[in-house]
């Protein structure tokens, strides 16, 4: 991991472009940007790309992942345009190694049955890393096969620091993805020398600058203007 810029769930506006949409990758491969994009688990079992768990703010129906099945979600507009939420067997055949895919595992109670699926999908895939928010999760994929390159996530939102040395103790993440925000709350707290580092929510090159100092590997929006 060295000067990467991660095109924070693809290349997209959210207006004609949806955010971890197939034109959103398709743009990311047509800049040969590496892809940040997160997966969930459908009731059926099929891995999805898509961040939130409720669909009422892209799709405008308000139902959730976990308790839809793929045909019932597929069937759903992306923001009211011919996009639809993708699973991550589709992103994979679009993508097939050509940029590097930072995959984000949501949390969620049932996350040995995400992780055995995904660990299964990745078999004949080379070019990604794998990053969550829970240490379990890091920890189970680490346990499934330890050459799978695993980050924490770390946001100012969620836990302090002293909760996060715990966490990070526990999983042994190869990186850690931290939020901007947390930086700057808690930027003293860490010798961040110590780690590879990725930064994320970066919005334009002025951020870039500022952080540059603790890493050159930022996962960015609005990545046109960088």
């Amino acid at each position: 991991m060295k000067n990467l810029i991660i095109s924070h769930r693809g290349v997209h506006n959210n207006i004609d472009i949806p955010e971890n949409s197939i034109k959103a990758f398709k743009n990311s491969l047509k800049r040969n940007l590496p892809i940040e994009l997160d997966i969930q688990l459908t009731k059926d079992n099929i891995i999805v790309v898509c961040h939130d768990e409720n669909l009422k703010r892209l799709t405008g129906t308000d139902i959730f992942i976990k308790d839809s099945t793929y045909n019932q979600i597929k069937r759903l507009k992306l923001l009211n345009t011919n996009e639809y939420i993708p699973t991550l067997k589709d992103v994979l055949n679009l993508v097939d190694n050509k940029v590097l895919i930072n995959i984000e595992i949501k949390q969620t109670n049932k996350f040995k049955n995400i992780c055995n699926l995904l660990d299964k999908e990745l078999k004949n895939y080379d070019n990604y890393i794998i990053q969550s928010f829970s240490p379990r999760i890091l920890k189970y994929m680490k346990k499934l096969n330890n050459k799978y390159k695993v980050g924490l996530l770390m946001s100012e939102k969620r836990h302090k620091p002293f909760i996060y040395k715990l966490f990070i103790m526990y999983s042994k993440p190869d990186y850690l993805s931290v939020s901007k925000k947390y930086i700057d709350k808690y930027g003293n707290k860490y010798n961040y020398n110590k780690y590879n580092i990725m930064i994320w929510n970066i919005k334009n090159k002025n951020e870039i600058t500022k952080y540059k100092y603790i890493s050159s590997n930022f996962i960015c929006d609005n990545v046109d203007s960088m």
